[in-house]
């Protein structure tokens, strides 16, 4: 069984992401500003000489420390950027990916997690992978999300994770997330809505401290299926799934027409919106908030958080990746941490 951290002056676990994208350059400019942010203090699972190197590339005067346990990254976490060694050697170039990258990817994020989960680190925070990078090496799963729910099994049991997406003003969590549009039909069904509302409902009360979340569903077709002239999802399992969610005691709208429902007066009547699809939830959030975007994986008996945004090795090494995401995932994961533990 998993333990809680019970002691908030632990530091967030980040993993380094992809070493050639531009999680080492965000992560070295969110420490730089670290004051002006009120950043909660970090151990990054990485490579030092990595760091040190990229940081002499971005022209970043960030000193790096070298750190074996996580007190020490909270000891010198003010004056020097502290890192976790991982046991794989890593040689990569910005902006060049390499498969040879994915064993040491993949055992950030296993340590990440198993430190969190035993309360060694008060929250997850994961910098962006290259999904096809890692298939290409035989990893067997859709993405980051689908592995962090099986390293979080409890007795053989996987969690069902679920997205959120939160940023300027606006909460949205997809029902179906990395799949091609032409299968977003048959892929919903009244159980995958009744679930993704249910997970997000209850870590709406339990880790944003909503005590009665407002929902909001949106449909899959235009104008919400026009009363099935242009659909029948709406008619054969949207609405039925709203319908025993209600039952259930949950405040539950829908199905909306999600051309209209994020408009800014109707989007405030609701504490999260639940879209059909992907580009449905993703389009309206990162619209508003795009370079402070955070990705919240609910579901999970550990809090994670990440940037919502991917590698971009076009822009790793250049000094133009925009760092505002990571800052506000580091934010929200140390705030959600604070709330868990205040319930404790």
């Amino acid at each position: 069984m998993s333990t809680v951290a019970n002691n908030i002056s632990q530091p967030l676990a980040l993993t380094m992401g992809d070493p050639a994208g531009i999680g080492p350059d965000i992560t070295l400019q969110a420490w730089c500003e670290r004051n002006a942010t009120g950043l909660p203090a970090f151990i990054v699972l990485g490579d030092p000489e990595l760091f040190s190197s990229r940081a002499r590339e971005l022209d970043l005067e960030v000193p790096i420390q070298k750190v074996s346990n996580l007190q020490d990254a909270c000891a010198c976490f003010r004056e020097a950027l502290p890192v976790y060694p991982l046991h794989l050697p890593i040689q990569v170039d910005a902006g060049m990916p390499e498969a040879a990258s994915a064993a040491v990817i993949l055992e950030a994020i296993d340590i990440g997690v198993a430190w969190t989960r035993t309360g060694k680190a008060s929250a997850l925070v994961t910098n962006p992978i290259n999904k096809k990078l890692l298939s290409e090496t035989g990893f067997p799963h859709p993405g980051h999300t689908e592995y962090l729910a099986e390293l979080c099994a409890e007795k053989g049991t996987i969690p069902r994770p679920v997205m959120l997406l939160t940023g300027g003003g606006l909460r949205v969590v997809p029902v179906t997330v990395h799949i091609p549009l032409k299968d977003v039909s048959a892929a919903l069904t009244e159980q995958s809505i009744i679930e993704t509302v249910e997970i997000t409902a209850h870590d709406l009360r339990e880790s944003f401290q909503i005590p009665s979340p407002r929902i909001g569903v949106t449909g899959l077709n235009p104008h919400a299926g026009e009363e099935g002239t242009l659909g029948q999802e709406e008619i054969e399992t949207i609405a039925p799934a709203i319908e025993k969610l209600k039952r259930r005691g949950l405040d539950v709208s829908g199905p909306l027409p999600a051309d209209a429902v994020f408009q800014e007066r109707l989007r405030q009547s609701y504490d999260v919106l639940i879209a059909m699809y992907h580009d449905q939830a993703l389009i309206p959030v990162k619209t508003l908030a795009f370079d402070r975007t955070v990705n919240v994986t609910l579901g999970l008996p550990i809090i994670r958080t990440s940037p919502d945004h991917g590698t971009a090795y076009e822009l790793a090494g250049t000094g133009k990746a925009n760092p505002g995401s990571l800052v506000e995932s580091l934010r929200l994961a140390q705030s959600l941490s604070s709330r868990k533990l205040a319930l404790a």
